[in-house]
């Protein structure tokens, strides 16, 4: 059994943050795990589990981002942006007692890690990016937004797992009808009597709204910072958001950089399928 303990801990704007520790602290660095943009600590509970048992016992310290799962939604939508949630990450080391880390970043996580690269390199100690690069695809961005739109309230966890595996299912074969179930357990939230998407829904909004008709800029210079530490980066095989040139160049920049393909899998994987939990735990433990 993992000793698990969920805290919550307020950010700079007076925000309780939802942060979920796995584990007991060790002399060794602990792992801090960063979900994607409207995701939150249950999508890496199985894999933290693992990573926190022994023989690795790592400790683990996921983080819900404001207004994701059970952080505080804020009053001020402008302030859901990458900057603020790469500060509240400090605060919330800072809290913690945590002079420096291994992280996990999805998606949006990777993308705070590569600010966190630019603003307090310190603080990391290497960094495993699930599906995210310094350069997106307008394709795999696009369908995010569509996904965004799709989103609806469901009756219940049954209802909820086939909407998901009818809206993914194509890019995800690998996945089971488990898989399915823990996935919409990890999304959705009690709300008078419907399950609503667990996150606050100014954040789809402001998504929404992009326009990527322009695309965004590359971030190669936060990269090359990042790039300084060991780095892994875990591609899903039917990945839209992150190409395969995207990975190769990343390569070339780190000619060490460990790189895993989730086989079956699209945006973004699960990390506890398959082996990727052991390679995971290798790199970390390099």
């Amino acid at each position: 059994m993992v000793a698990i303990e969920d805290r919550f801990i307020p950010n700079a704007d007076g925000l309780q943050l939802h942060v979920r520790l796995y584990g007991e602290p060790t002399d060794a660095v602990p792992v801090i795990c960063l979900p994607g943009l409207t995701r939150n600590v249950l999508d890496f509970d199985r894999l933290a589990r693992l990573l926190a048992s022994p023989p690795h016992s790592f400790h683990v310290v996921s983080l819900s981002s404001r207004g994701r799962g059970l952080s505080d939604h804020d009053p001020d939508p402008s302030r859901y942006t990458v900057a603020n949630e790469a500060a509240d990450v400090l605060g919330v080391m800072q809290a913690l007692r945590i002079e420096k880390a291994a992280f996990i970043g999805t998606s949006r996580g990777g993308l705070i890690l590569h600010v966190l690269a630019l603003t307090a390199p310190e603080r990391i100690d290497r960094a495993v990016l699930n599906d995210i690069g310094p350069a997106l695809e307008v394709d795999g961005l696009k369908q995010i937004q569509e996904a965004l739109k799709k989103r609806n309230a469901q009756k219940d966890l049954g209802t909820a797992a086939k909407a998901l595996r009818h809206a993914y299912g194509t890019e995800f074969p690998r996945l089971a009808q488990g898989d399915w179930a823990e996935m919409a357990e990890a999304l959705f939230l009690e709300q008078e009597g419907l399950l609503v998407s667990a996150y606050d829904t100014a954040i789809g909004d402001q998504f929404r709204d992009m326009d990527l008709d322009t695309p965004l800029p590359a971030l190669w210079e936060a990269f090359d910072a990042l790039a300084t530490r060991p780095l892994m980066v875990i591609r899903g095989e039917h990945s839209r958001l992150l190409s395969r040139e995207t990975v190769k160049e990343m390569a070339r920049r780190q000619p060490k950089m460990a790189i895993v393909e989730a086989q079956g899998q699209g945006h973004a994987p699960l990390l506890h399928l398959d082996d990727l939990p052991k390679e995971i735990a290798q790199f970390l433990l390099r």
